[in-house]
């Protein structure tokens, strides 16, 4: 959950930290360009971790998407900001974390009207650690083959966050 007093970076279109704003405030019709990260976990056999959001989420509540995403603090690197989400929010701690799509921004809007608009770059990880989401977080998870997710969002793209859609296209077209 969102603490009272969590922030994030506000960004320029060049990604370039202009300010701070409370978590709380940035996402509703009208949300700021602001940095956040995505990270792709897979475990010992390859297997890609994916997780349901919490129905209590207030952006896509329910919907399947990455493993986990966040945002890092001002002044905290991207690699302490997913190691901290990692374990708040799956109970994991991460290893071999490398950039996957560095470059990745998108902006969508869900059914309420609210905008996710992010500057987000994408990150693999890899754990051996049993998965325990915090509930606040994540309702259900799955460790899944990436052929049997790319064609389950291929299927059901609604069912799937509209970032990971987006990312699993990018990732497509690196492979090209």
């Amino acid at each position: 959950m969102t603490e009272p007093d969590e922030q994030v970076v506000l960004v320029d279109e060049d990604g370039e930290p202009i300010g701070t704003a409370p978590k709380a405030t940035v996402h509703d019709a009208d949300t700021p360009l602001h940095l956040a990260f995505s990270c792709h976990v897979v475990d010992g056999a390859g297997r890609l971790l994916v997780t349901r959001r919490a129905l209590s989420k207030r952006t896509w509540p329910g919907v399947w998407t990455n493993s986990f995403c966040g945002h890092p603090a001002p002044g905290e690197s991207m690699e302490s900001a997913i190691a901290r989400r990692a374990l708040d929010e799956l109970g994991v701690v991460l290893v071999d974390v490398a950039p996957l799509l560095p470059d990745f921004r998108y902006r969508a809007t869900d059914a309420s009207g609210v905008v996710e608009n992010e500057v987000c770059p994408v990150f693999s990880a890899r754990t051996d650690d049993d998965v325990l989401p915090d509930p606040d977080e994540v309702v259900e998870f799955r460790w899944i083959d990436r052929a049997d997710l790319e064609a389950a969002t291929a299927a059901a793209p609604w069912a799937f966050s509209p970032w990971l859609n987006l990312q699993l296209e990018a990732m497509a077209a690196q492979r090209a």
